[in-house]
């Protein structure tokens, strides 16, 4: 029940939902940059926990199976292929012993999801099996992929029934509502924070007006934007406080960063804004070198759009259950 490792691809970690309630103890929540993507591939292939998927990026790995499964791939469109045929983004997808899967041109996204029906046989480290790259720790060995590794598989299938599970699966429609998609925003929608008053009208009206490059350094820890330089009123001295997924902080150069999934615990620049929850996917996929620009709403529009997202997840989950029902019988 095993997966080689041919070619590791350009940066593939496995990755969950996060590590939670150790920030004060200095350990970053980390954890999958899209998480509506991770979520997504994990239902696809038949999961209904919070399983490990593997976070491909840009250039995506050759994996050859060993033994029969299930698997799915949300996110990215990165020409996923199966023995060298193409195979589609958000579907479940039988897999045999001795089949290849690979990746080719992308054509949309940044980063891929792969899920397992059953998962990885992965430790959970601080109650997570999350990649934290610079700790070295969780995930697979606590590192990205490389060539010759061997991934356990848990959720291996009857090799005498595939045929049958598969024409089964293909019957099963998937309805996927477009808060659920890889659907590209013109605008990211960003909160006012408390420190939003500590920068001058000026900079703030630059920030919801104007546009943003995503700089070369950007990458899991934070997104650093190259544009109008934004300005505090005074040089004033804040207290370090908790970081949070999506907050926008402004350093003493004033060009602001999105903080991301491996975030540092703690910081002490102020903040111009926070990133809806619901867009925080939209800037995952995003590529150094694109541009973002911002829109502002109000905390109660945030919230509404992530009650939205969190009904459209429940509502396919229960549209997938005669997905789930076909791998416990």
């Amino acid at each position: 029940m095993s997966i080689t490792v041919i070619k590791p691809g350009l940066l593939s970690s496995f990755q969950d939902l996060g590590r939670f309630g150790h920030q004060h103890l200095g350990v970053p929540v980390g954890g999958a940059m899209d998480g509506r993507a991770h979520r997504l591939a994990n239902l696809l292939a038949g999961n209904t926990g919070d399983e490990a998927t593997l976070e491909v990026t840009l250039v995506g790995p050759t994996l050859r199976f060993d033994a029969a499964g299930c698997i799915a791939i949300s996110g990215a469109h990165l020409s996923p292929t199966l023995n060298q045929q193409p195979i589609p983004n958000n579907r479940p997808l039988i897999v045999r012993a001795g089949d290849v899967l690979a990746f080719g041109a992308r054509t949309a996204g940044l980063r891929s999801y792969i899920a397992w029906n059953g998962g990885i046989a992965l430790p959970s480290v601080l109650g997570s099996r999350s990649t934290y790259l610079r700790g070295g720790f969780g995930g697979f060995h606590g590192r990205a992929l490389r060539k010759g590794d061997v991934l356990n598989m848990l959720g291996e299938l009857d090799a005498s029934a595939l045929d049958d599970l598969e024409q089964e699966l293909w019957r099963i429609k998937v309805y996927l509502p477009a808060i659920l998609g890889l659907v590209p925003r013109a605008s990211i929608r960003v909160m006012r924070g408390a420190h939003t008053p500590l920068f001058t009208d000026g900079s703030i009206a630059d920030f919801f007006a104007g546009e943003y490059r995503i700089g070369p350094q950007s990458e899991r820890m934070g997104y650093r934007l190259q544009g109008a330089q934004l300005l505090l009123k005074s040089s004033t001295q804040l207290l370090s406080e908790a970081t949070s997924f999506g907050s926008i902080q402004v350093p003493p150069d004033g060009n602001p960063i999105i903080l991301m999934a491996d975030r540092q615990t703690t910081g002490g620049y102020a903040k111009i804004g926070h990133v809806a929850t619901v867009d925080l996917p939209v800037i995952a996929q995003c590529m150094p070198g694109e541009t973002l620009s911002f829109t502002e709403i109000a905390l109660t529009q945030a919230q509404r759009l992530d009650s939205q997202r969190e009904e459209a997840f429940a509502q396919l989950h229960r549209d997938l259950s005669p997905l789930r029902a076909l791998f416990e019988r």
